[in-house]
């Protein structure tokens, strides 16, 4: 499976900022997606998960804020990031089982 996350940048405090990853290698639509996130001198964690029946799971730090999504017809996901805060920077992964994105880099300015 081949996932390449976009979407990433620099976004003031309260703002939105969508994330989209492209997956393909994949039969998609029977395939869970994840988004997890790396902040500087911490461990990676989940940040939001989407199985293919479309039931979702999500970090307390982000409930309400972020949503996960998906377009099968597009083999793509998303994470829709609102009232971003400063600790929400890190580096945002797409995942799907032993696969990973590269990473894009979300950083919130106050």
């Amino acid at each position: 499976v081949h996932l390449v996350e976009s979407g990433g940048g620099t976004v003031q405090v309260g703002g939105s900022l969508r994330l989209s990853c492209a997956a393909s290698g994949t039969i998609f639509k029977f395939t869970a997606m994840a988004w997890y996130r790396q902040a500087p001198g911490r461990q990676r964690e989940l940040v939001a998960l989407l199985t293919p029946a479309s039931d979702t799971n999500y970090a307390d730090s982000v409930k309400g804020r972020f949503t996960i999504s998906r377009d099968n017809a597009k083999n793509a996901v998303y994470l829709q990031m609102n009232s971003v805060k400063p600790e929400d920077t890190a580096v945002y992964y797409c995942q799907s089982g032993n696969s990973w994105g590269q990473g894009t880099q979300v950083t919130v300015s106050s």
